[in-house]
């Protein structure tokens, strides 16, 4: 008997009907199968959260001023953030990564890698947001950071992004590698309102008029992507090649593993989708991967804060494998 059947009839075979745990059974499955092994196990979760300015914020696509994301890495650093804390209730470590803010940060914490490729992505509506070699760059950040979790015997790892523009970069990407029409792909980010979000459509229309018909991965990445949205899908990449559960956030961190899935199909095995955000093209995401996500709180947060409020559900399903009896024992 192969692994995938001795794991269900595991399931099958504990102290509930067939199915009655419905998807955590289908989770435990997924992680058992990530694991090769019956008994899996949970080690040193982390968080992390890539942050990057997005030069087309000056063209007016948030509600927010671009500086808001050097005074959110500020406020991660302080640990008042939502998923600062969301993962100390949760109990994962976070890990913040600066791969392009506009801002300098001179106070040393454990909790901030300094991984700065440039200020922020050019103005995509003129020119590509990355050089080919930024992009690369930003990739090799992401690698780079999950590498050194997995020395630290972690084998799970969310990703979460802060960078003021990033959902119309995320949009660009959806449309360029979903082939969906741009105004299935864009929603109001930050909240901007009616008038907001018609101008941020006229916007991304005309960077899709302007930008080639790649279908290069990386090159897409390089010409609509940022840098943030880069390290994340290195990161991914990363963690499958280390065989590490991936918890995939909402939106931007979609976008990102739909870029790395188009480098590499089978990254998506180890991803487990913790929620469906209420940004507008979410929903077609996630069908484009054929993905079932764990929550649908009505989230458009980002930050990776899905990832740590489904990680408990990432628990249970771990734990009803490992200590839940057997009617073999009643």
């Amino acid at each position: 008997m192969n692994l995938d059947n001795r794991i269900r009839q595991r399931i099958d075979n504990k102290t509930k009907p067939p199915g009655a745990l419905g998807q955590l059974e289908d989770l435990a499955l997924q992680i058992a199968r990530i694991q090769q092994t019956e008994t899996p196990a949970l080690h040193n979760p982390y968080l992390l959260v890539f942050a990057a300015d997005h030069g087309l914020a000056a063209e007016g696509v948030s509600a927010y001023p671009a500086s808001v994301t050097y005074g959110m890495v500020h406020n991660f650093m302080a640990g008042g953030a939502a998923i600062n804390v969301f993962c100390r209730q949760n109990g994962l470590n976070l890990l913040v990564c600066d791969v392009g803010v506009n801002g300098t940060f001179d106070t040393g914490t454990d909790q901030l890698v300094k991984y700065k490729i440039r200020p922020g992505t050019r103005n995509m509506r003129h020119e590509p947001a990355m050089t080919p070699n930024e992009c690369e760059a930003a990739l090799d950040a992401g690698k780079t950071l999950v590498n050194g979790v997995r020395y630290r015997d972690c084998n799970v790892v969310g990703f979460g992004e802060m960078g003021i523009g990033n959902t119309s970069s995320a949009s660009l990407l959806m449309h360029r590698l979903t082939g969906l029409p741009i105004p299935q792909c864009v929603g109001r980010g930050t909240g901007v309102d009616d008038a907001g979000l018609a101008h941020k459509l006229t916007i991304l229309q005309a960077v899709a008029d302007r930008a080639p018909r790649l279908t290069n991965p990386l090159d897409v990445l390089a010409d609509v992507g940022g840098l943030e949205i880069a390290a994340i899908a290195g990161g991914m990449l990363r963690a499958r090649e280390n065989n590490m559960i991936i918890l995939v956030d909402g939106f931007i961190a979609t976008a990102a593993l739909l870029a790395a899935q188009a480098m590499n199909p089978a990254v998506l095995d180890n991803c487990i989708f913790c929620h469906q955000s209420d940004e507008a093209g979410h929903r077609l995401m996630l069908e484009f991967l054929g993905a079932k996500p764990l929550l649908n709180l009505g989230l458009r947060l980002g930050e990776g804060t899905g990832c740590a409020l489904a990680y408990p559900l990432v628990q249970a399903a771990v734990n009803m494998l490992n200590e839940m009896a057997s009617m073999d024992s009643l």
